[in-house]
């Protein structure tokens, strides 16, 4: 068991994403943290100027677009999330940690999408 709290990570992260703060973000992140996103394709990013480039127009696109949290649940080995992008577009995360408390990996993907038959609006 881990002796730092991988929930409260993920949440900082959530909060960092909300408020477009990058440099709070790269933080969270192991010196060789790495991002797998197989959102549109397969893309592997490493390291914190990688990680920089990519999060640079992500943070970009969640401020003009919106960034919900919508499930957060602890694994056996991290923490998983699931957040929306403008209100709508559903993304899976899970987030692995280095022993010393930060994010060592994270992978997202495609969530299953919510049926626009289900849409409150």
């Amino acid at each position: 068991m881990s002796d730092f709290d991988q929930m409260g990570i993920v949440v900082d992260w959530v909060d960092a994403c909300r408020k477009g703060d990058l440099s709070t973000l790269l933080d969270l992140y192991a010196d060789d943290g790495q991002l797998e996103c197989t959102c549109n394709g397969t893309h592997r990013y490493r390291g914190r100027g990688e990680l920089e480039t990519y999060w640079r127009s992500q943070l970009n696109t969640f401020s003009s677009a919106g960034f919900g949290l919508e499930e957060i649940t602890p694994v056996p080995y991290g923490v998983d999330l699931e957040y929306s992008v403008a209100g709508s577009l559903r993304i899976h995360a899970s987030f692995r940690f280095s022993p010393e408390g930060k994010i060592y990996s994270t992978l997202c993907e495609p969530a299953r999408q919510n049926s626009p038959d289900g849409c409150a609006c």
